[in-house]
């Protein structure tokens, strides 16, 4: 017997035209017996063309994505778009209406538990709606992520390294006309293989993702940058002509590789935090990246961190409170892209 979603979308995503609503998850609790977990979907459709799916709130407490596909939903009418846009602004719904990472209900990380489940728990259902009914009718899809709160990003865009010549020369191509300050390129397989973005990579679908900022929050600058780069992108797909990315020339974005574990520094214990560099700084191998101050025990001098190797600071910790394992930096270095 074929697996069938849980979720079922109260509009027609099929037909032309510009609907909103919600998926429904059906979700029965102590407070509402017979009650569903209302994920909102909106979709703007007209004539032939590319469908491009356009996810946030895939962590809840990544603001940016869900700001700026708000704005899509109100203000792209149909005869701005040659094809489909599918928008998805708060995935993780329950997360997002929390604002927190992860799901309330079932302490679910929506991405990192792709493909997920049908008869699974809330988190996992809404994961395997969006990679075994939502994304087979995509042509390309923009993940809009941040930091959440626990990070914050120089504004990002990203891809994965893929051995398919022509779908990695597409990936290059959509960084750059997304133009985020930086771009870079992961390796496949990274956080277990169970992201949205991996699940694309698999089915050779175009997926760009991003880490707009972070912190918790989202800033003007941020919010600007994702704004021009959803333009920027929806045109270069030929599906979109949206004006939000009018203004000055933009420089062009520098794409970094970002790889294993040298390019990351983590906290070898814990304690308050102080960050010795900035975002977009050029950090040098072996060079003091911050130092742990020991709360307990102040008479101990502070544990210094250090970077593995050479690159350019795309990512540090936000909250000053460190624990033993955190993520305290990530660095990319220049592909000459």
């Amino acid at each position: 017997m074929t697996a069938r979603s849980t979720l079922s979308c109260e509009i027609d995503l099929d037909a032309p035209g510009k609907r909103h609503g919600f998926l429904r998850l059906p979700h029965s609790t102590h407070e509402s017996a017979y009650g569903f977990i209302p994920i909102p979907i909106a979709v703007i459709a007209n004539g032939r063309g590319p469908t491009v799916l356009l996810v946030a709130g895939n962590h809840g407490d990544e603001y940016e994505g869900q700001i700026v596909l708000g704005r899509v939903i109100r203000e792209v009418e149909p005869a701005q778009v040659s094809g489909r846009l599918i928008v998805l602004p708060a995935a993780n719904f329950p997360a997002a209406r929390a604002g927190r990472r992860v799901s309330p209900i079932d302490g679910g990380n929506l991405n990192r538990l792709f493909p997920g489940d049908p008869d699974g728990g809330v988190t996992e259902q809404i994961a395997w709606h969006i990679a075994e009914v939502l994304l087979p009718l995509a042509d390309a899809v923009l993940d809009l992520h941040s930091g959440g709160s626990s990070l914050m990003y120089a504004p990002s865009a990203l891809i994965r390294r893929s051995g398919d010549a022509a779908l990695f020369a597409r990936g290059i191509a959509a960084l750059k006309a997304f133009g985020a300050p930086h771009s870079y390129i992961v390796i496949p397989g990274t956080n277990g293989g169970r992201t949205l973005s991996e699940m694309a990579f698999r089915r050779g679908v175009l997926h760009v993702g991003t880490e707009l900022g972070g912190g918790g929050h989202a800033t003007p600058q941020a919010i600007r940058i994702a704004e021009r780069g959803v333009a920027g992108l929806l045109r270069h797909l030929e599906v979109a002509d949206l004006p939000w990315d009018a203004g000055p020339p933009r420089p062009p974005t520098r794409i970094l590789d970002v790889g294993g574990a040298e390019y990351y520094l983590h906290a070898p214990e814990p304690g308050v935090f102080e960050p010795l560099v900035e975002l977009g700084a050029e950090a040098r191998a072996g060079q003091p990246a911050g130092l742990i101050h020991h709360t307990e025990t102040p008479w101990r001098a502070p544990t210094p961190v250090a970077f593995a190797r050479d690159g350019v600071v795309l990512v540090k910790r936000w909250p000053g409170l460190t624990a033993r394992g955190d993520c305290l930096f990530h660095i990319g270095t220049d592909t000459g892209s």
